[in-house]
């Protein structure tokens, strides 16, 4: 017969207590451990516009993915500080977040603006952000932020398609129809509308067409068609000019309190990298799919006419760039810097870029001639 030993009792009481203060630690731990950090992010964004839209987007696939243990809450412009102060404020903690574009801190550098400034030496918005993650953009953009003096961690992401050249009274035929017009633009695109002869105005998206409504502006350009028909350019405007040099490649900025973003653990920060990347892509798709609605809609519901930029004014802003590009150099080492990052990787990718990709113009006449151009 085998001996069986029974237990002894004081060591059986002792692995019960252990095992039943586990059994009831456990859960408070994990709660503990998984109690869920709240972002609060403003976007420079009104509430209306598509823009903010893709500030919520990117917001809840950061929220979805975490699993409840981060959640970041989207405000519009102006909830808790003006658009133009975004960056400030996120700087100093009184906000964790925001969504905007580096162009708006302009006026602390300006190497920031050529984030989406200018002809960017024939590279497009996707070439754009394929610098600043690959040919040393985003080192750049730490070393600029430091001169700044800003506390920020920046992620760039969402290549925008070209932007018009703006919207005005009547078409704009040539570089003089610009002279003396009252025109409101940011960055750089400042520089290059002013020695267009503009008397230009910066202003945020929201207080756009209420300017151009009281005359206090005769034109002025956003970006898209989704966005300018949300903030109401149809009820001011029926000419908007199509294709310019001013914004052709620019992107959207995240960023955070560097403080709060460094004392998150690792798989969050990969969390915030990797939804802007996602985003990157789904606002590409979301903008062709929207955008497109509405540059018809401007047209057959609201008599919105479109019209090419000429040629002759397109070439004029690269000889006004070049010019600009010399005096800010020589002013601002930083902005050389930049310049020079982007030309050499420009030079490279763009001879590929341009080398093999096939004339989609060509293959959309071929289908639907009749309906292909502005006027």
């Amino acid at each position: 017969m085998q001996h069986v030993t029974k237990p002894r009792r004081r060591k059986f009481i002792s692995g019960a207590a252990a095992a039943g203060a586990a059994a009831l630690g456990f859960p408070a731990v994990t709660k503990a451990q998984n109690a869920p950090i709240s972002f609060r992010f403003q976007s420079t964004w009104p509430a209306n516009d598509i823009f903010h839209e893709f500030a919520r987007d990117y917001a809840n696939k950061v929220n979805e993915m975490a699993g409840g243990q981060l959640k970041i809450e989207v405000l519009p412009a102006g909830a808790v500080v003006k658009a133009f102060d975004l960056l400030d404020a996120v700087s100093a903690g009184t906000l964790d977040g925001g969504h905007g574009v580096v162009a708006y801190w302009y006026g602390k550098n300006t190497a920031v603006a050529l984030w989406g400034s200018g002809p960017s030496f024939g590279m497009d918005a996707n070439m754009l952000l394929s610098w600043h993650e690959y040919g040393g953009g985003k080192e750049l953009l730490v070393e600029i932020q430091k001169a700044m003096g800003v506390n920020v961690q920046s992620l760039m992401y969402g290549p925008m398609p070209t932007q018009p050249f703006g919207w005005f009274k009547r078409p704009v035929t040539k570089v003089e129809d610009v002279k003396g017009v009252k025109f409101r633009t940011v960055g750089l695109a400042i520089d290059m509308y002013t020695a267009m002869g503009a008397a230009v105005n910066a202003l945020p998206g929201g207080e756009i067409v209420p300017a151009l409504d009281r005359g206090l502006l005769d034109g002025a350009e956003f970006n898209n068609a989704s966005s300018d028909l949300a903030l109401g350019f149809q009820d001011v405007s029926k000419i908007c000019m199509l294709q310019s040099f001013h914004q052709s490649a620019e992107q959207f900025e995240v960023l955070f309190n560097k403080a709060k973003y460094d004392a998150l653990p690792a798989h969050l920060k990969h969390i915030l990298s990797y939804a802007a990347q996602a985003s990157s892509a789904d606002m590409s798709w979301k903008a062709a799919n929207r955008y497109s609605q509405d540059y018809i809609k401007l047209q057959k519901d609201h008599n919105v006419k479109f019209y090419k930029t000429p040629d002759a004014i397109l070439q004029q802003q690269l000889k006004i760039w070049d010019e600009m590009i010399a005096k800010r150099s020589a002013e601002n080492p930083l902005f050389k810097k930049v310049l020079e990052s982007q030309r050499a990787f420009a030079e490279r990718v763009g001879r590929w870029h341009g080398d093999t990709t096939v004339n989609y113009r060509m293959a959309y006449n071929h289908y639907f001639s009749r309906t292909t151009k502005p006027a």
